[in-house]
């Protein structure tokens, strides 16, 4: 029987962390719902207050949802577990004044996980279970749009002839613009779930709404927690699926395309070679830090930094509209080289039921339509 007692101490730890992540995320919600920096907190009024914790509380809801459902599968299992470690990350004044309030959660597993079965049912537990209050809470949100005044409450710049967010004034050179990309799932709701597609607000002001936009950063979440790569969950979901030789195969395939994509056009190829002869090697070195876990054979590493890169010029030179999403380089980072690209071997090496195969393919198919290519892109 597996211990898995919390003292009181333990508790309060980890109550702490959720109370220090809940008013991040509230410190969070105020900017992104009603555009106040955290500078202006002496001027903030009980609504913009009441705006933070609309955002806060459905974010909370998911990453407690997601790593209960660890937590519990975990306990189900006998397996030894921490409680989940909420990680806080306020926007700061001055220096980080844009932040989502919180970089997730974590459980972190103490005890031996024997079998595939038991990698597979811990690490799909939690993407199934975030994506049900993220599925909730899109379409409440767009099947609850607010009327076109709350619109002009925050933009009242915007109140022209009542074209709404759909009338974009010209933008002041200074201000940053951020666009919501697009994934499977938001085109559904927004196409077959809203009533009136006039009070539907374009993507540059999606985050205003503080539904649509937790459930937007809970998909973002729950895909990149189900990239089939390692020991993130998806990596377990294959690994449970395929066992370890096919997932190892599976898993580095991908990450070899997530960072091939991640990085087409960040160097520009047409740029000036001055330019280019010191940018191509700090890049090359740059992905080859990236493959440290790929492989222990140095020259192995420099083939595919070299090969990733070669590909990436092509496209960029040839196809100069084609571009990827940097952000990924740095997920793709704390994966290569902290993470891991391969999954560790189990003790039972069982293949799965039936029935958890079709709960494999279900999370697989969650990951596509959640799966967001551009999900923030700043203009």
């Amino acid at each position: 029987m597996t211990d898995n007692h919390f003292s009181a101490k333990d508790i309060l730890k980890h109550l702490f962390l959720f109370l220090l992540t809940f008013g991040a995320t509230i410190l969070a919600g105020v900017f992104w719902v009603k555009g106040k920096p955290v500078s202006m907190i002496a001027d903030w009024t009980k609504n913009d207050w009441y705006s933070g914790f609309m955002y806060a509380w459905p974010f909370l809801l998911f990453l407690t949802v997601h790593e209960f459902g660890h937590f519990f599968t975990a306990i189900k299992h006998k397996v030894k577990t921490t409680l989940p470690f909420y990680i806080p990350f306020p926007p700061i004044p001055y220096l980080l004044p844009i932040t989502i309030g919180t970089m997730g959660a974590v459980i972190r597993l103490k005890g031996l996980v024997k079998s595939r079965k038991e990698y597979f049912d811990i690490g799909v537990a939690g993407p199934l279970a975030g994506f049900i209050i993220a599925f909730g809470l899109l379409w409440y949100g767009y099947s609850h749009l607010p009327p076109q005044e709350y619109q002009f409450e925050i933009h009242p710049e915007y109140n022209v002839e009542g074209k709404g967010f759909n009338f974009r004034p010209e933008s002041d050179e200074n201000t940053i613009d951020i666009l919501v990309g697009d994934n499977l799932l938001s085109l559904f709701f927004e196409n077959y779930v809203v009533d009136n597609p006039e009070l539907l607000p374009n993507k540059h002001e999606l985050f205003h709404y503080p539904f649509l936009f937790v459930g937007y950063l809970a998909l973002i979440f729950t895909a990149l927690n189900l990239l089939p790569i390692g020991q993130l969950d998806g990596g377990h979901v294959l690994f449970g699926l395929f066992g370890r030789k096919l997932q190892g195969k599976l898993s580095l395939t991908f990450f070899i395309l997530f960072i091939l994509y991640a990085g087409i056009g960040f160097i520009n190829s047409r740029q000036a070679i001055s330019d280019l002869m010191l940018a191509v090697p700090l890049y090359l070195l740059f992905l080859y830090f990236i493959m440290g876990r790929v492989s222990k054979d140095p020259m192995t590493k420099i083939i595919i930094a070299i090969g990733i890169y070669s590909i990436q010029y092509f496209i960029n030179f040839y196809f100069p509209d084609i571009k990827g999403y940097s952000g990924w380089l740095f997920f793709g980072l704390i994966i290569g080289r902290f993470i891991g690209i391969y999954h560790p071997p189990a003790l039972y090496n069982k293949p799965l039921s039936p029935w958890r195969k079709v709960i494999g393919w279900l999370a697989i198919f969650i990951f596509i339509i959640s799966f967001s290519p551009q999900p923030l892109i700043i203009e």
